[in-house]
């Protein structure tokens, strides 16, 4: 039987992983804005890349396509539809990759760029997590140093213990290296395919395709050159 001590990559003591694209598969989130706007979802798809690309605020999707998003939001509330995610929405890679870290010894934290309801619904899916936070309860968010440094407090560890894992290279790779954390970049998602060669995306000390790949890369680590 193996300890945590022994496969614990040295000088790691906690992972913290964002939300979205990183255990949140958005593709029917933002499938369901296209289908309630009226808008084809492969124009809708093309309007958010060109967002993406063009390093704007996801939400100018909207006013690209000629929609209000505040007015828009307001009426599907009105209408009952309530935004967010469940546990379909999971990749399937998370909670075996959870397990893993678990197993090893990290404490784990989830907390990204997300709206308050959203830390209600992340502690409905039961994962094995010692953290869950959003950036609308702290009241700061990516990319602000002071977020990175309140996720540290909040994981009661040192920036240089923490593996910090996301999926974008401005909002994820770059702040949380600059905050001393070991930055991982995930590659999946409309964020990290079109950000996955920017400047900056070298800065991640590991970068994955999965998280199944996850465990095994933390514990390979080497970090004495720090």
């Amino acid at each position: 039987m193996r300890h945590a001590a022994d496969v614990r990559a040295p000088g790691v003591r906690a992972v913290v992983l964002d939300v979205g694209e990183t255990l949140i598969d958005e593709s029917r989130l933002w499938g369901a804005w296209a289908d309630w706007l009226g808008v084809p979802r492969f124009t809708f798809f093309v309007a958010l890349g060109s967002v993406i690309a063009s390093e704007r605020d996801h939400r100018d999707v909207f006013a690209l396509l000629g929609f209000d998003y505040e007015q828009e939001a307001a009426a599907r509330a009105a209408a009952g539809i309530v935004g967010g995610f469940g546990a379909a929405d999971l990749y399937p890679d998370v909670r075996p990759c959870l397990d893993a870290l678990r197993a090893d010894g990290y404490a784990i934290g989830v907390v990204g760029n997300q709206p308050a309801r959203a830390e209600g619904q992340l502690k409905q899916l039961g994962l094995p997590v010692d953290l869950v936070a959003t950036s609308a309860g702290w009241g700061v968010s990516k990319p602000a140093p002071e977020y990175f440094s309140r996720l540290a407090t909040a994981m009661g560890c040192d920036p240089g213990d923490i593996v910090h894992v996301g999926d974008r290279v401005d909002n994820d790779v770059v702040p949380a290296a600059a905050a001393g954390m070991v930055s991982a970049f995930i590659r999946r998602g409309p964020w990290a395919m079109i950000q996955r060669d920017w400047p900056g995306a070298e800065q991640a000390r590991i970068a994955i395709d999965s998280l199944a790949e996850l465990p095994a890369a933390i514990r390979s680590l080497d970090l004495s050159s720090r």
